[in-house]
């Protein structure tokens, strides 16, 4: 019993001692941080730039028809309207400050009311193939919702029924923001744990260390928890402040499980970091290692868009990169209230942790050695 206080108390101070060197330290919060913000503002800036496409949408005709159907491109949410003139319209497009021109004709609702054909003109500047194929679909879907609005009137018969297989629609950077912690959490584990580990033989200290009677176990235990504690707390928080932002809400018991899951990341980060600052026993490659590493472990575990969607190689690649059943298993809880496939996500972050707690404990240990 004695043995397990002592064993504990030097941990304790081991973790406590290396918490305090990481909070008078601002700048490895930053170097935390960069990475993920510069892809969030990123994500931002891009769904900014392709979520809606930016129409001049000219309406000629003041008719009943005509009204609806210049509301019915209004409510599509897949476009961002400006109502102009035909005169404003050209000079929006020349200007490419929009990438089409869709035209309402005068006689349209004449032509409705009639049961004649009612073009609407399209003209589409394809600068780009995305923003062209949002136009070419979603202007057939607005017209087609138009002749479903006028019922039994309508010379073209449409029923359309929608059940979504997702209670909660998420917007696109909305879905960016949990890889975003996916990421900090690897960033930060392992340049927390490295860096805290390689200071020890730069600065010294491993020497002062090894002389005292301190057992290994117990410093590369503290070591270990200061590092996960730090990266946990840093995942937790911005969990937190994304669900003040509304961005990320888990439901109910759901946030237990989106806590696992960041802890088991953050648990495999720090042992990865413990293990390269060991290995590498400089502060500068760890950084440089750990960003790097982190960067391109997050790309190949499908950190930008849908996995499923994804080349089949990438998907092939991610089925080895622990970092995809972490994203998959916030993902699931935190939009979806849900615990698909939770129990493989968590089987393989808890065996891909261990591995990583072993590989940093045996690092530690041979560079203490020698």
């Amino acid at each position: 019993m004695a043995q397990l206080i002592n064993f504990l108390h030097i941990v304790w101070i081991v973790l406590k001692k290396d918490v305090r060197v990481w909070l008078r330290q601002p700048v490895n919060l930053a170097v935390i941080f960069i990475p993920a913000l510069g892809f969030l503002l990123i994500s931002a800036l891009g769904t900014e730039a392709v979520g809606r496409s930016p129409v001049a949408l000219v309406t000629l005709d003041q008719g009943s028809k005509g009204i609806q159907m210049q509301h019915i491109f209004h409510d599509a949410d897949v476009f961002r309207i400006t109502d102009a003139t035909q005169e404003q319209a050209r000079s929006l497009y020349n200007e490419i400050r929009v990438v089409a021109i869709i035209t309402i004709p005068a006689d349209f609702t004449q032509r409705v009311e009639a049961h004649q054909q009612s073009p609407i003109d399209v003209e589409v500047n394809n600068l780009n193939l995305d923003f062209t194929n949002d136009i070419r679909r979603a202007v057939p879907d607005a017209i087609t919702q138009f002749y479903q609005a006028q019922g039994s009137s309508s010379p073209v018969k449409v029923t359309m029924q929608e059940q979504n297989l997702r209670s909660r629609d998420i917007e696109l950077f909305e879905y960016s923001v949990l890889p975003t912690i996916v990421l900090l959490l690897t960033i930060g584990g392992v340049i927390n744990g490295g860096v805290a580990t390689s200071r020890e033989w730069e600065s010294r200290t491993i020497k002062e260390l090894l002389l005292s009677p301190t057992p290994r176990s117990a410093l590369i235990t503290g070591k270990v928890l200061a590092n996960f504690l730090i990266t946990f707390a840093l995942g937790v928080a911005v969990l937190l402040v994304g669900a003040l932002l509304g961005w990320t809400q888990p439901q109910g018991i759901y946030w237990l499980s989106a806590g696992l899951s960041i802890a088991l990341v953050a648990l495999m980060s720090s042992g990865l970091g413990v293990a390269l600052g060991a290995a590498l026993q400089r502060m500068q490659p760890v950084i440089a290692i750990a960003n790097s590493g982190s960067v391109y472990l997050f790309f190949l575990a499908g950190g930008i868009g849908v996995l499923a969607f994804a080349p089949d190689w990438l998907q092939n690649i991610a089925t080895f990169i622990p970092l995809t059943y972490g994203r998959h298993a916030l993902e699931i809880a935190v939009f979806y209230s849900s615990s698909d496939l939770l129990g493989r996500d968590l089987l393989v972050l808890t065996a891909s942790a261990l591995v990583a707690v072993a590989l940093g404990t045996l690092a530690m240990r041979r560079g203490i050695a020698s």
